[in-house]
C-alpha cells in the first residue's frame, strides 16, 4: 500500500518554521522583550587611557552597569581624552558621581570606576549647550603615583643640586680656612689664659673701688643738700621778714630780732658747713690731681718719714 504525502502541507510547514527561526534570530538580535535601555554620557579624562578599549566594563561600585561606546581625542585639547559611557537607564548618576580608571587584577585590562552619589545629591542632567551629561573625573592611581615620583624626583635632583653647590671646592677651601682660624684662636686664648685671668680680677677691682669712691661721696652729698635746705630756709624767713615789714611798722623791731636770734645761728652753720665742705672738696681735688687713679683703685697709705714708724707715731 502505498503512502501518500500532502507536499503543499509540508512546504507551508517548512516555510513557517523558517519564518519562525528567522524571526526569533532577529528578536534574539535585538535583544527581545528584555532588551536593555541605555543613556549616555560623557567623561572628560586629563591622562592617558592605556589599556581602555571600547566595550570595557563600566562598574559602579562594583556592579557592571554599561560600557565605553566611544574614545576620542579632544578637538579642542590633544592632552583630554572624551570618553563616551553607555550606561543602563535607572542607574542612579548624580551630580557628584566621580568616574576613575582602574586595573583589573594583573592583565592590566583597564575599566572604569563609578564611585559617589550621594542621597542629597541631584540627578546629573545635560546642561545648556552639551550634547551629553558630563561626569566627573579624577586622576587613576598609576596618574597620582607618577605625579608623586615625578615631584619626589624633582625635588631629589634639586637637593643633589644644592648638595653638590655646598659640597663645591671654593666652599669646601673656605670651610677649611674657617676651622683653621678658628684653632688659631682657640690656641691664642689659651696662650694668654693668665693675662685673661689678670684683667678679669682687676676690673673686679676696679669696680670695688668705683663702688667704694661713691660711698665716699655720699656723706659730701647729703653736706650739699643740708646747705641748700638751710640757704632755702634763710630766703623763705628773709621773704616773710620783708612781707612783714610791709604791713606795719611797729612789727620792724620784733622781726630784726626774730631775724637775728633764728636766722643768723643757722646762717653761722651754714657758714661752717660750707667752710668743711670747701675744705673737704680742695683736699679730694688736691689728692685728685696728685693721683687721679685713687678714685678707682683708692688712696694708698702715706710712706712714713724719716725717723717715723707706722707703729709708734701718734697722730696730734
Amino acid at each position: 500500500m502505498e503512502t501518500k504525502v500532502n507536499y503543499p502541507l509540508v512546504g507551508a510547514f517548512v516555510l513557517l518554521l523558517g519564518a519562525v527561526l528567522v524571526a526569533s534570530v532577529l528578536w534574539l538580535a535585538s535583544g527581545g522583550s528584555f532588551q536593555k535601555h541605555f543613556d549616555l554620557y560623557l567623561a572628560i579624562v586629563n591622562e592617558s587611557v592605556a589599556g581602555l578599549n571600547l566595550n570595557a566594563p563600566i562598574k559602579y561600585n562594583g556592579v557592571d552597569v554599561g560600557k565605553v561606546q566611544q574614545i576620542a581625542l579632544d578637538s579642542m585639547t590633544a592632552e583630554r581624552v572624551n570618553l563616551i559611557f553607555a550606561i543602563e537607564r535607572g542607574t542612579p548618576i548624580k551630580e557628584d558621581t566621580v568616574a576613575v580608571l582602574k586595573t583589573q587584577g594583573l592583565t592590566g585590562i583597564a575599566y572604569v570606576e563609578l564611585s559617589g552619589g550621594t542621597a542629597d545629591s541631584l540627578p546629573l542632567r545635560i546642561k545648556a549647550g552639551d550634547r551629553y551629561p558630563v561626569i566627573l573625573t579624577k586622576p587613576s592611581l598609576s596618574a597620582r603615583l607618577e605625579n608623586v615620583l615625578t615631584s619626589v624626583l624633582a625635588k631629589l635632583d634639586s637637593t643633589s643640586n644644592n648638595i653638590n653647590a655646598l659640597l663645591s671646592d671654593e666652599n669646601r677651601a673656605a670651610f677649611t680656612s674657617t676651622l683653621a682660624d678658628i684653632a688659631t684662636v682657640a690656641r691664642t686664648i689659651a696662650a694668654r689664659k693668665d693675662d685673661i685671668d689678670a684683667g678679669m680680677r682687676n676690673a673686679a677691682r676696679t669696680l670695688e673701688n668705683s663702688s667704694r669712691a661713691s660711698v665716699q661721696f655720699g656723706p659730701v652729698i647729703d653736706r650739699i643738700g643740708r646747705s641748700a635746705a638751710a640757704v632755702e630756709k634763710m630766703g623763705n624767713e628773709v621773704a616773710k621778714t620783708s612781707t612783714s615789714a610791709g604791713k606795719t611798722v611797729n612789727s620792724i623791731g620784733a622781726d630784726v630780732k626774730r631775724f637775728t636770734a633764728e636766722t643768723l645761728p643757722e646762717l653761722e652753720r651754714l657758714l661752717g658747713e660750707l667752710s668743711v665742705l670747701s675744705a673737704s672738696l680742695r683736699r679730694l681735688t688736691e689728692q685728685t690731681e696728685r693721683n687721679p687713679a685713687s678714685l678707682l683703685f683708692g688712696r694708698k697709705p702715706v710712706p712714713d718719714g724719716p725717723g717715723e714708724s707706722s707703729t709708734g707715731a701718734t697722730q696730734p
